[in-house]
């Protein structure tokens, strides 16, 4: 699957853009599932991981609170749509747009992600 990427020393930029990761079970435990689960939700579009020091981890902005980051998993399928690879949907997601303003992950946790998913549908045309 496109959405499992690998994270090596040449990508430590993504790792700067991203911030805090989040490996499998810290991932399932405020969502109350199990890793397993999480590995699940990978493979169905609703996250996307990344393998972070051999350990498969996402990103911390990608849960709110007790659950996934509202419009997540369907900007996820649109990026996915518009063919982009695991780094180059992280870049998109976590990169500052002044357009909007801020990053799209902001974006999204500030309720505005109407927007954000109306651009990633445009990249996918």
């Amino acid at each position: 699957m496109w959405q499992i990427g690998r994270v090596t020393h040449k990508d430590l930029d993504i790792d700067e853009l991203v911030g805090d990761w989040l490996t499998l079970r810290e991932a399932a435990e405020p969502l109350g599932v199990s890793p397993n689960r999480i590995k699940t939700f990978i493979r169905e579009n609703r996250l996307m991981g990344v393998v972070r020091g051999g350990e498969l981890s996402i990103p911390a902005a990608f849960l709110d609170g007790d659950d996934l980051l509202k419009g997540l998993p369907g900007t996820i399928v649109l990026l996915s749509d518009a063919g982009f690879s695991t780094e180059e949907a992280l870049r998109w997601l976590f990169t500052p747009d002044d357009t909007l303003p801020g990053t799209p992950i902001q974006a999204m946790h500030e309720n505005r992600g109407t927007e954000v998913r109306r651009r990633a549908q445009a990249m996918a045309f």
